[in-house]
């Protein structure tokens, strides 16, 4: 009876629970989500496959079949993947960072069943339009992956982050070519910017527990503000004493010092450092 109440009180707190998965077509609409980019083929994480792009209600909110619904195909599928048989890659739509389903359903279903953590698929991705903030930001991320292709997540809550994390790659090729004397690719000085200047400092603010003053912004949004007023204003500003000598103000210069240190020896940044961040961060939106 507690079990039942428990439930019941659940239901009345989050509202009515839907009893499909969601419709591409009505969150397409909600997007405005109707230009498209073809993605090829990528491994995409099973808990962010939330709908089907014709046969929603045929499957629950877990993604399992309903009752009326027959199984004699999802019988041979999960037969397949008892006898170790490889599936060939579903076809999913991506809106943002969710993906329904166009062809395998069944698929998704049993590899959710079975608890695989992630499924191959061919994507097309749908670019939404609607001019929101969040929207904005999706769309210069797109922008940015397309000219950089890096694999690893760099995430930010706030608009032309990912332009300034791009006027510093092009910034750092224009370096590697004068000192290698041989043309780079903006691919390949996206790469060595992420290892050798974007992790080495995100590492240094995860040092600092500075996020912890941020629940709400990311570690990308913490360099972003960082690099930015200590490279491109140069640390114009005077209540930020100590910040150059962890960070100098020169983008080559502190690639270079932490080429030479292992992620153990990165500097630590002190308490007025953080506090320097802390009082801007929250007080302007200049970048």
């Amino acid at each position: 009876m507690k079990r039942w109440l428990d439930k019941l009180g659940t239901t009345r707190k989050n509202g009515p629970q839907p009893d499909h998965v969601k419709s591409f077509r009505e969150d397409q609409q909600k997007e405005g989500a109707f230009d498209y980019r073809v993605r090829g083929i990528r491994t995409v994480p099973l808990d962010r496959i939330v709908g089907s792009v014709g046969r929603y209600h045929d499957f629950d909110s877990k993604f399992r079949p309903k009752k009326h619904f027959p199984s004699e195909r999802l019988e041979k599928i999960r037969a397949a993947i008892q006898t170790g048989k490889p599936l060939p890659p579903v076809d999913l739509y991506q809106i943002k960072d969710e993906y329904y389903v166009l062809d395998g359903n069944h698929r998704i279903s049993a590899a959710k069943e079975f608890g695989f953590s992630s499924i191959d698929a061919k994507i097309v991705e749908f670019i939404p339009s609607r001019d929101t903030l969040e929207n904005i930001v999706y769309r210069e991320k797109v922008e940015f992956y397309q000219m950089t292709k890096l694999s690893d997540a760099i995430e930010v809550t706030e608009i032309r982050q990912y332009s300034h994390f791009l006027s510093q790659i092009s910034e750092h090729r224009q370096f590697l070519e004068k000192e290698l004397a041989e043309p780079i690719s903006f691919e390949k000085a996206a790469s060595d910017w992420y290892k050798t200047i974007f992790k080495p400092l995100v590492a240094i603010i995860q040092k600092g527990r500075l996020i912890d003053a941020f629940p709400e912004r990311t570690l990308a949004d913490l360099y972003a503000y960082i690099s930015f007023h200590q490279w491109e204003k140069r640390g114009s500003r005077q209540y930020g004493i100590g910040l150059g000598e962890c960070v100098p103000k020169d983008m080559e210069e502190f690639r270079n010092r932490m080429s030479n240190l292992k992620e153990s020896e990165y500097p630590e940044m002190e308490r007025d450092i953080n506090a320097f961040v802390l009082m801007n961060v929250k007080a302007s939106r200049e970048y």
